[in-house]
């Protein structure tokens, strides 16, 4: 059974201040509260990943995928399930009305909100999705954020060729989930659907729609022949998403020189069943533990704030989050 330290037992460093006759006032070094970063396209493991690291330290995962923001249509945006956290909290995961439109300013927010409050209880913040602009302007663009915490970036790579093979092979899994039913519960054949905002832009919803909208007036062969060509699409698209992600984390790194621990997680896709599994855990599971390890105990990262220009944080309510697996 491993132990799991309390966070607290990562942060010794004590501020460093100088005593010559009198109390100096140079500025000090105050040591930075740490997050951890899991990205990669779709597909990749991301979710995986942060709860095997939530269940070897003392950390919460907060979801930075824009359409799992939003409550329902749980097959379509492949929620993480009750059984999958394996009892690790999330926060961000199905809180948004499906209608609104929530921007990466609204992230950027909230995920601010619930970062200061994980770590506010001694715990590590695992901001774990494939939405790299929520990422950017997180991480980036908020120099409150920057200033007062320390990142660490994981990547999950996989193979591109063979991560279309698998999301294709994802997509079949969940239209045997339920997905067109799913999609069919919310869908109205009597309106013209905008789906340029809130959780109708999720890929699976807009690619349904000629199905949907026809397939109680035309022939059964024709309806095979819509719902076929719908789901190809939604493969289609599904890889073309997996392409731009990876395309945005390589510009992110190369940009904004983020140091990306990059993990290649391409022999487990190669593999299937026991043999998988113990391929994620020695290259995949096992190494990223390893980095996040060196990354808390990493006494390098500090921020200079002057005793008489402290950075003032205004306590604020957290928000409660929607129930994790409730759907």
């Amino acid at each position: 059974m491993t132990m799991r330290l309390s966070l607290s037992a990562y942060k010794q460093v004590q501020p460093r201040v100088s005593f010559q006759g009198e109390l100096s006032m140079k500025p000090f070094f105050r040591r930075k509260d740490k997050v951890v970063f899991v990205l990669g396209p779709t597909g990749t493991g991301k979710s995986r990943l942060a709860i095997d690291l939530a269940t070897h330290f003392p950390a919460e995962v907060v979801n930075c995928d824009k359409m799992q923001v939003y409550k329902g249509l749980d097959i379509v945006t492949n929620k993480v399930t009750e059984e999958e956290c394996r009892g690790v909290p999330h926060h961000l995961l199905g809180i948004a009305d499906p209608d609104a439109d929530f921007t990466s300013e609204d992230f950027r927010h909230h995920a601010s909100l619930v970062v200061e409050s994980i770590v506010t209880r001694d715990r590590l913040p695992i901001i774990a999705g494939g939405s790299n602009s929520y990422v950017e302007a997180l991480a980036n663009d908020d120099p409150e954020f920057r200033l007062r915490y320390d990142c660490c970036f994981l990547w999950v790579d996989v193979s591109l060729p063979l991560l279309h093979s698998f999301v294709s092979d994802r997509v079949d899994r969940m239209v045997r989930a339920g997905l067109i039913d799913e999609v069919r519960n919310v869908f109205d054949p009597t309106k013209v659907d905008d789906y340029s905002q809130g959780i109708k832009r999720a890929i699976g919803v807009p690619e349904l729609d000629q199905f949907l909208r026809n397939e109680l007036t035309v022939d059964a062969k024709t309806s095979r022949e819509l719902r076929d060509k719908a789901v190809e699409k939604i493969k289609e698209n599904t890889c073309m998403l997996a392409r731009r992600q990876l395309q945005k984390i390589q510009r992110l790194h190369s940009i904004w020189n983020w140091k990306m621990h990059r993990i290649d997680a391409t022999p487990v896709f190669l593999a299937s069943g026991k043999e998988a599994d113990n391929l994620w855990d020695q290259i995949v599971a096992g190494p990223s533990t390893l980095i996040v390890n060196q990354f808390l105990c990493d006494e390098n990262h500090v921020s200079p704030v002057a005793p008489s220009e402290p950075v003032n944080m205004v306590p604020i309510s957290v928000p409660a989050m929607a129930a994790v697996g409730t759907r």
